[in-house]
């Protein structure tokens, strides 16, 4: 019991923002966040204005990135489980950095290519790896258990200010600089972010040394916490099928709008912008939500409330109906939020302290590993059936995600079991 108790002691004097460690690990957060959103629209803007990419070649692109879950996603997690979380977030940050930086440097010299995007997409989707796993294990190590659905709403909330933000700065300076020279300012984002996790100033502790530690043996352990447990199993079948088909959606949506409607890359990050508002208020909901309607059926009740704001995209047209799009995708990213907050905070919950790395590692790997069959399926379905046709078969099949949690024992469960408690359900 005694994880919990620095958290409720938070709670009880004023909430996190009361912790300067806290309130360090948000901003940086928050600051890479609007990096990797101004990333994830310049970097296919890149290929699509300037090296005038296919849109199998988008989505592949996307594949790349996206990739890193499955070839480290697993020993990702016993990794950083032999490191100090910190350490992690730092020197991930500084990778990204250089990565990202490397683009506008190889435009200046007129030798940018397909090959690098697709290597830079690789070099950041591993450190991004690395930086989820690290900061979400991170977490119940510096605030306690206690305060876990208000430490995941506050950081949802910065990953939702991140991607109002991001797309409508990164929208803007692909417009003023161009997409290549854009990418400057997301490399100083990543720097910035590991300047403010360098201020934090809370003990680390030392993670356990085993002399018998095997990596094959820690991945086993990771794999056997998560699908030996029907909740934690029903949530990753979840949240993959919705990743897949968001994926699909995703490898035509910015072909969509930057090549067949001929917008602006500053309308299209107001666009990406505008929807994530959602996101903010799902963030400042989600407690709520969750209280009102349970644990357990908060987690799939906004999973098929989302569903039907799929089917807006393959019908937009530059017209009135490019503020539907907007509106449609402030609903998706709201609910998006609310499902993993409540999800996020069971698993950091029900999760024994030495294993938290490689549970997040293990769901990252099962719930982000099926984004790049995604992402190539997208580009394939783009290619040969058009971007309409593709978006319109994802948002059929994001009708489906909500299933595995509804056919489970979540369906009914207003508390679920935690760690401290001794109650977890297989």
């Amino acid at each position: 019991m005694a994880e919990a108790l620095p958290g409720n002691r938070q709670a009880r004097n004023g909430g996190l923002w009361r912790q300067r460690d806290f309130r360090r690990l948000w901003i940086a957060e928050t600051v890479s966040h609007v990096g990797t959103m101004v990333n994830q629209l310049a970097l296919p803007l890149v290929a699509i204005l300037v090296l005038h990419s296919s849109t199998f070649q988008v989505g592949l692109l996307l594949a790349f990135q996206s990739s890193a879950f499955l070839i480290v996603g697993l020993p990702a997690g016993a990794w950083v489980d032999r490191m100090r979380s910190r350490s992690v977030l730092i020197l991930n940050n500084v990778l990204r950095a250089v990565g990202v930086g490397s683009i506008p440097a190889a435009a200046i010299v007129h030798l940018l290519s397909m090959s690098q995007l697709y290597v830079v997409a690789l070099v950041v989707g591993v450190s991004t790896v690395f930086f989820d796993v690290a900061y979400q294990s991170y977490l119940p190590e510096l605030v306690g258990r206690g305060a876990l659905v208000e430490g995941n709403a506050r950081l949802q909330a910065s990953e939702s200010i991140a991607q109002v933000v991001g797309p409508g700065i990164g929208g803007l300076l692909v417009q003023a600089l161009s997409a290549p020279y854009a990418l400057i300012v997301d490399a100083l984002s990543f720097l910035w972010s590991a300047t403010w996790i360098t201020a934090i100033r809370s003990p680390a502790p030392e993670p356990e040394r085993r002399p018998d530690r095997h990596l094959g043996r820690e991945i086993t352990e990771g794999l056997r916490f998560v699908l030996g447990n029907r909740l934690l199993r029903a949530i990753a079948m979840c949240t993959a099928t919705g990743n897949l088909f968001t994926a699909i959606a995703f490898s035509a949506y910015y072909v969509l709008l930057a090549r067949e409607l001929q917008l602006s890359p500053g309308l299209i990050g107001l666009i990406t912008s505008s929807s994530a508002v959602g996101g903010v208020l799902g963030s400042l909901a989600a407690k709520r939500i969750a209280a009102r309607l349970g644990q357990g059926p908060t987690i799939w009740i906004v999973v098929l409330a989302g569903a039907p704001t799929g089917f807006v995209a393959p019908f937009v047209h530059k017209d009135w109906t490019i503020a539907l799009l907007g509106l449609a995708q402030m609903v998706f990213w709201g609910r998006v939020v609310v499902y993993n907050v409540a999800q996020v905070s069971f698993r950091q919950g029900l999760c024994p302290p030495e294993l938290l790395g490689r549970m997040n590692a293990t769901m990252r790997f099962l719930v982000w590993g099926t984004l790049p069959v995604g992402d190539v399926l997208g580009g394939l379905l783009g290619s040969t059936l058009g971007v309409r046709p593709t978006l319109f078969i994802a948002a059929v099949g994001g009708c489906l995600p909500f299933l595995p949690t509804f056919f489970s024992p979540l369906r009914k469960m207003r508390e679920l079991p935690t760690y401290e408690t001794g109650r977890m359900r297989r």
